[in-house]
């Protein structure tokens, strides 16, 4: 390939990943968790991500979505009377505008954690017991960690099915990033 082609080449993909994703930005967290169901059920695959502090509005969440998609998914949202306060495009490679990751994960060696938002969950990674559930501030929490402490992963009820606080929306976040990560869903 001549030096041309490969600048050209090279051009062409930087200009691609530019600006291929947005944050959408919503008032409050109840309607970004009614968002991210309405889209995943009409089969749109987004993310939920924290919204970086620049452009917070309110919310400590936002959606993420492909931007190509971004005007259908609002009329999607529209058609459900939910409309988000801002869609911000961002730059993958920008440093300001860059959606914060909710998640962290810890490895303790025979224990993994995962924390999403306030909430985490600690899975023994031999028995895939779940050791620990914690975090969070919403009245459920207990509740949720009484009935899943103790519990195999892979037959624990989802969290989402036992708490309908931001708790349980965010232990059900954890939840399944820590299947993802023992490579089960």
């Amino acid at each position: 390939m001549s030096f041309f082609a490969k600048l050209f080449k090279k051009k062409k993909e930087n200009k691609k990943e530019f600006f291929d994703k947005g944050i959408l930005i919503f008032e409050n967290t109840l309607e970004v968790i009614r968002a991210e169901g309405i889209l995943k059920e009409k089969g749109i695959k987004v993310k939920v991500v924290g919204p970086p502090p620049e452009v917070r509005r309110g919310c400590d969440l936002a959606i993420e979505i492909p931007i190509v998609e971004s005007m259908g998914i609002i009329k999607i949202l529209k058609t459900y009377k939910l409309e988000p306060l801002d869609f911000i495009p961002y730059n993958k490679g920008q440093k300001l505008l860059k959606p914060v990751n909710i998640f962290n994960i810890k490895d303790f060696g025979k224990y993994l954690m995962v924390r999403a938002a306030n909430m985490k969950i600690t899975v023994d990674k031999d028995t895939l017991t779940i050791v620990n559930i914690s975090g969070g501030g919403c009245p459920d929490v207990p509740f949720l960690a009484s009935k899943l402490i103790g519990l195999n992963l892979k037959d624990a009820p989802q969290p989402k099915e036992l708490g309908h606080t931001l708790c349980g929306y965010a232990l059900q976040l954890a939840f399944d990033k820590v299947k993802e990560l023992l490579c089960f869903s």
